[in-house]
């Protein structure tokens, strides 16, 4: 008889589909996985459809840290520790179906399966550069080249396979946030990204490749 502790765990199909401690959710555009302050409970695994997650200060205002596609995790800070609550907003920008995973089956299943906690491993180090890379890009670049580089993630040059150049619905305002700017700063950089033939915009916003320039420039 196969002892059943050789099975090959299938992460993929763990993270497809629901089963006991998970379920598939869907969202439409504008809703919320979850809200800043809410309790830590789940982690959530996007499987289709884009997201942000935005923080909001004491005083009120409001910042997007972060852009979330598929095959990312969310919410991720519910397993650091004892539970706490929630230190962002998830919001999704297009629809999104993503699958729910509640805490202790999200613990348990890191604990007993080497390739699920080696996947997960592998999405934190790449979450954790991308973090350090806008860190930098805040500090060292002009707000023209990190609106470039935003516009850039958001269409996936550098990902495997073909890039989608067409991107989701974003507003100014949202770009403004992300880069530190304000927003006729994004309009003026904008206009002249398209009169450049770097991008192209009637409603939603198509990336071109020659965008790199922009970023790759040193001056």
């Amino acid at each position: 008889m196969a002892d059943a502790k050789n099975t090959i765990f299938d992460a993929a199909g763990f993270l497809a589909k629901a089963g006991l401690g998970r379920r598939v959710v869907q969202l439409k555009a504008k809703h919320v996985f979850f809200s800043q302050g809410n309790s830590a409970d789940s982690v959530f695994y996007l499987q289709k459809g884009r997201a942000k997650l935005t923080v909001v200060s004491r005083g009120g205002k409001e910042a997007t840290i972060a852009l979330l596609s598929a095959g990312d995790f969310v919410g991720e800070e519910s397993i650091a520790g004892v539970a706490g609550f929630r230190l962002s907003t998830a919001t999704a920008i297009t629809a999104c179906t993503a699958l729910k995973i509640q805490r202790v089956e999200m613990i348990r299943v890191l604990h007993e399966e080497h390739a699920f906690s080696d996947l997960f491993l592998k999405f934190l180090l790449a979450r954790s550069m991308r973090s350090q890379a806008d860190l930098v890009d805040q500090l060292f670049n002009s707000s023209e080249k990190r609106l470039a580089r935003i516009l850039l993630l958001m269409a996936e040059f550098g990902k495997p396979g073909e890039p989608e150049t067409l991107i989701p619905k974003i507003t100014q305002e949202t770009l403004a946030e992300m880069i530190g700017t304000t927003r006729s700063r994004v309009s003026f950089f904008m206009n002249r990204f398209r009169k450049l033939g770097f991008i192209e915009y009637n409603g939603r916003i198509r990336v071109h490749k020659s965008l790199l320039n922009v970023v790759l420039h040193n001056s």
